[in-house]
This record gives C-alpha cells, sequence and structure tokens, in this order.
C-alpha cells in the first residue's frame, strides 16, 4: 500500500518557525520526486516546492523563497519542509505529493498524504 503521511504541523506565532515531514512507504522512494503543495480554505492549491529523486531543488513558490527549505532523507524514506519567518498567509493544509518527477501541477501527482495543518497567528 502506498502511502505518504505528514507530521509537524500546528500553531504558530508569526515569526516562527516549523519543520514538516513527510514519510513515504510502499514504493520506491529513492527514484521519485516528492512535492509540498498547500491550500487555504477557498483558495486555489499551490505548489510549495518539489525536489526530485537526485536530490535538486526543482522550484519554490514565490511567496516562499527564502523562507522555506525542502530536502530529503532516503535512508528515512522522508522529505522535509522547513519553514522559517512564517506569516499568517502561510495558514493552510500543507500535503506532500509523489511523482516520477517534479512538476507545479497538482494533476501530475498520483501519490497524495491526507495534509497537515499549519496555522499561523499574528
Amino acid at each position: 500500500e502506498v502511502q505518504l503521511v505528514e507530521s509537524g504541523g500546528g500553531f504558530v506565532q508569526a515569526g516562527g518557525s516549523l519543520r514538516l515531514s513527510c514519510a513515504a512507504s510502499g514504493f520506491t522512494f529513492d527514484d521519485r520526486a516528492v512535492a509540498w503543495f498547500r491550500q487555504a480554505p477557498g483558495q486555489e492549491r499551490e505548489g510549495v516546492s518539489c525536489i526530485d529523486s537526485s536530490d535538486d531543488t526543482i522550484y519554490y513558490l514565490d511567496s516562499v523563497k527564502g523562507r522555506f527549505t525542502i530536502s530529503r532523507n532516503n535512508a528515512k524514506n522522508t522529505v522535509y519542509l522547513q519553514m522559517n519567518s512564517l506569516k499568517p498567509d502561510d495558514t493552510a493544509v500543507y500535503y506532500c505529493a509523489s511523482e516520477r518527477a517534479c512538476s507545479v501541477y497538482d494533476s501530475e501527482y498520483d501519490y497524495w498524504g491526507q495534509g497537515t495543518q499549519v496555522t499561523v497567528s499574528s
């Protein structure tokens, strides 16, 4: 069974930090790209960042550049999203997703986690 499980979300004050984790199982993690998406209520889902199977960061959403860092640890089958200098506009459900290669389009991804809520207060 393919599973992606997000964790690390929660409540944080503006300016604070969180590290999200995406733990993968049921597929060959080393050979696939993993992306983070987020969706706020009433908003479109947007691609936050993606890291490919070569450990190259393919993109960051413009609004998170310089604040968020994506990384992966293949030995742990886990991808991380380090989020610093958080803003209220970062409030959303954060999802991880996987495909063969990175894409900014959510329709390209076949594996999805259930999401973890991030709430940033001012």
